[in-house]
């Protein structure tokens, strides 16, 4: 039986001998929270993963933040309100060099075309591989991007902050076992998706920084069932005592930190873009390469505030983005694992109707979220919003975000959506024929 002094002289030696994070940002609190959480368990109940969980199916999720412009990305050419709504930086109808642009026509699309920039992106919808889900969004939209991020993020729009809606599904599926691996996010800030009750994410900027900078646990323990005591000297570990778990927890952080960077500094079976969310991306697809039990990664690509001087802003950005989610398809498909990997993209909200006076728009509500996979029904899916029936010069949504949320853990991860999202939302159906 442990007792509060087992726990406290459990905490100090954490604190001496365990992970430091060079990141500077939320990174060193995710070690030490999921550690700390893991020795206030109750003893008996580190279980595995629950049984009909997949894991070997993995979640990419890509977050554009700033809120990306969805009628400039998704247009609706077809429409003339569109272009009275945007002289300055409407896309022009396939064919046409309106603003020095012409939208790329989709396949069974009636005056809905995309961004040219966005031509890697088209040639994977081309080959079966992407969707657009159009016009997502939720109730009451909130155009502050930390409020309506957080919405996404937590999958609740009722003012009362939670936990991540991908955190909650780890805490379902996993059960309390604290696992290094399983929730990998790039970045300098651990994003609140990530985040539960009991598991956290690592997370880390670049590889290089992802160091354990501690004592190393195999040289000061001959295992990890013995422990030091205030003299100096070993003794063993009682079995299932916290403390032992919390030295097994501190033993699978050093092995990640080896794993990841030894898996990263690998050169790529393709070549990536040099571009910030390419060079995430390309990281995430060393790490499923090295087969990491890893079953959501999270990546984000800022920039897409584009208030003013819209045009040329708007352009570089989905170039990045269409090339990016195109080599790591090729990257997946090099690996053979394009079977197993479902990406997912999102910005918080999306823009107003109509231009503002800089040449570019101001911050606005529904938007269209991607799907990038083998298994994904490609296409153009939903109902594009209208451009008539506006809320105060705004666009309605036509689909709840949590909608795709619950058919990809419905479908995809093969876990309840109900008690993830605290509540019902009918699944989109996300993935192809068969495979639902």
């Amino acid at each position: 039986m442990t007792t509060p002094q087992d726990h406290a002289y459990s905490r100090r030696l954490f604190m001496q001998q365990g992970v430091t994070l060079a990141s500077m940002a939320a990174t060193l609190p995710q070690f030490i929270q999921r550690s700390a959480a893991g020795m206030l368990m109750p003893e008996g109940s580190m279980l595995s993963s629950q049984a009909g969980v997949p894991e070997d199916q993995v979640l990419v999720i890509v977050q554009l933040g700033g809120g990306n412009d969805g009628l400039n990305t998704v247009v609706p050419y077809g429409s003339d309100i569109y272009y009275k709504a945007r002289p300055a930086i409407a896309i022009g109808a396939p064919g046409s060099s309106r603003n020095n642009a012409a939208a790329l026509s989709i396949d069974g699309a009636d005056g809905i075309g995309l961004h040219p920039a966005m031509s890697e992106f088209k040639e994977m919808m081309d080959d079966g591989n992407a969707a657009i889900i159009q016009g997502v969004g939720y109730p009451n939209p909130n155009r502050s991007h930390f409020t309506s991020m957080d919405i996404w993020h937590t999958a609740n729009n009722s003012g009362t902050r939670t936990n991540g809606w991908v955190g909650r599904y780890f805490d379902c599926t996993c059960k309390g076992t604290p696992d290094p691996e399983s929730g990998v996010s790039i970045g300098r800030e651990t994003p609140l998706a990530m985040v539960g009750d009991q598991q956290k994410p690592v997370s880390f900027e670049n590889e290089e920084f992802f160091k354990w900078q501690g004592q190393n646990l195999n040289s000061a323990l001959e295992d990890p069932y013995h422990r030091i005591t205030r003299s100096g000297s070993l003794e063993p570990v009682p079995s299932n005592n916290q403390m032992d778990f919390l030295m097994r927890t501190s033993l699978d952080a050093q092995l990640s930190s080896d794993r990841i960077r030894a898996a990263v500094a690998k050169r790529p079976l393709v070549n990536y873009p040099r571009n910030r969310l390419a060079q995430q991306l390309q990281t995430v697809g060393a790490m499923i390469r090295d087969q990491m039990r890893t079953r959501v990664y999270y990546v984000s690509l800022g920039g897409f505030d584009t208030h003013a001087g819209q045009v040329g802003t708007h352009q570089n950005l989905l170039g990045q983005v269409s090339a990016s989610l195109k080599a790591f398809h090729e990257d997946m498909k090099a690996q053979g694992n394009n079977g197993r990997v479902l990406t997912m993209v999102f910005s918080e909200f999306g823009r107003r109707v109509r231009q503002n006076g800089s040449s570019g728009t101001d911050h606005g509500t529904a938007a269209p979220m991607y799907l990038v996979g083998d298994m994904v029904r490609p296409g153009l899916h939903g109902v594009h919003p209208s451009l008539t029936d506006l809320d105060n010069g705004d666009l309605k949504f036509t689909l709840d975000f949590r909608r795709v949320y619950a058919g990809i853990l419905e479908q995809w991860l093969k876990a309840p959506s109900k008690e993830i999202l605290r509540g019902t939302y009918k699944p989109v159906n996300v993935l192809k024929d068969g495979l639902a």
